[in-house]
């Protein structure tokens, strides 16, 4: 059983003695390097960029903000607490979410009450 195990590397086609040991071996491994690479540009990198921008979009929350969560319900934000925010979605209902159930915000309300109030005064 031994001599089997001994024996496995000339019958793969192992290179014997010192005849380019290292050479083979460095292009041995640049299939392994080329592939993590690929991984990490194609992969990793994206999805840590993403996070961050996540992150982000997540600690700039305001009172006022149009909100998407993640369920797909559509509300303005009334008040921000440290994790979680509460969302008016009709004119009696509202949610209070974590911070984490938002997949998207937009500014829009503060700003249509500020064209409704711009318009009212000119009138």
């Amino acid at each position: 059983m031994n001599s089997f195990f001994l024996s496995l590397p000339l019958l793969m086609g192992a290179p014997q003695g010192g005849e380019g040991g290292g050479t083979s071996s460095l292009f041995s491994f640049l299939p392994l390097v080329a592939i993590i690479a690929i991984f990490y540009f194609l992969i990793l990198r994206p999805q840590n960029k993403k996070q961050k921008e996540t992150q982000k979009m997540l600690s700039a929350v305001k009172k006022g903000d149009r909100v998407v969560t993640i369920g797909g319900i559509h509300g303005v934000i009334q008040n921000v607490r440290e994790s979680t925010v509460i969302v008016k979605v009709d004119e009696n209902t509202k949610l209070e979410l974590n911070r984490a159930a938002i997949s998207s915000v937009s500014s829009q309300a503060k700003e249509e009450k500020d064209e409704e109030t711009t318009e009212e005064k000119k009138e």
